[in-house]
């Protein structure tokens, strides 16, 4: 499981690691999209106000960064116009955020959540700004994939199962339960917006896990707009296989 904007990204020769490009890597099964939300300090009160603070992100070549880069577009801030600064993955981001060293970064749930009981704000959720968007997929390389149709098979029906069984409203007390336990500094409050929020039906967990073409559309999109070196990526279908869907 992976962002599929890290797919993208290797088989274009874009990846944060050095080794070149990847052509057979390949998307088979759509998960999600990403749970990103804009969290900040408490005296934001909007994208606008963050012109000339800091902002911290996983790397500068990523898609989560672009999506980030993307709701400071729309808000009409460029990159020239904030210090956006590299801190790594999401425990390290709400960290550092936490300690007061950046204004604002990405984090995806149960982050948004544990931060806005810390007393951070959550200014606005990626998707309410850019739209759909793909996050993380199955992936794997493309003569693996050929090899191997029914272990893939397998692994996207029990995929679908495991989400069948999470949105039962029979097994939501179970389900709340196997998060805590393997979460246990989690309080119960955060389990339930967890649950609440990752299995959200317009916006959670995808019941049938298919890719939303519209949303690598928008990775693609937002790739060709912000990664070097610079390309214009039209072909969804180059990135995924959708024949087990």
């Amino acid at each position: 499981m992976t962002a599929v904007d890290n797919i993208v990204a290797y088989v274009e020769g874009q990846g944060e690691a050095p080794i070149g490009p990847q052509p057979d890597f390949v998307a088979f099964m759509g998960s999600d999209n990403g749970f990103l939300s804009l969290v900040t300090q408490p005296a934001f009160a909007d994208v606008a106000a963050l012109r000339g603070t800091t902002l911290s992100v996983d790397a500068m070549t990523t898609g989560y960064a672009f999506v980030l880069f993307d709701i400071l577009r729309r808000s009409g801030i460029g990159l020239e116009d904030c210090t956006l600064v590299r801190v790594g993955g999401m425990i390290q981001r709400y960290r550092s955020l936490l300690a007061g060293n950046e204004v604002g970064t990405l984090l995806s749930a149960p982050y948004n959540l544990i931060a806005q009981g810390e007393g951070l704000k959550e200014l606005v959720k990626a998707h309410a700004v850019i739209g759909a968007y793909q996050g993380n997929v199955a992936a794997t390389r493309r003569p693996w994939l050929a090899a191997n149709r029914e272990k893939a098979q397998a692994y996207v029906a029990g995929y679908r199962a495991a989400i069948a069984w999470l949105v039962d409203p029979a097994n939501r007390d179970a389900a709340i339960a196997v998060l805590r336990r393997n979460l246990p500094d989690m309080t119960a409050e955060v389990a339930e917006g967890s649950y609440r929020e990752l299995l959200d039906p317009a916006h959670g967990f995808y019941r049938d896990c298919r890719i939303d073409m519209a949303g690598l559309e928008c990775v693609l999109d937002l790739r060709s707009r912000y990664a070097e070196p610079r390309k214009s990526l039209t072909d969804p279908l180059k990135y995924c296989d959708l024949s087990l869907q």
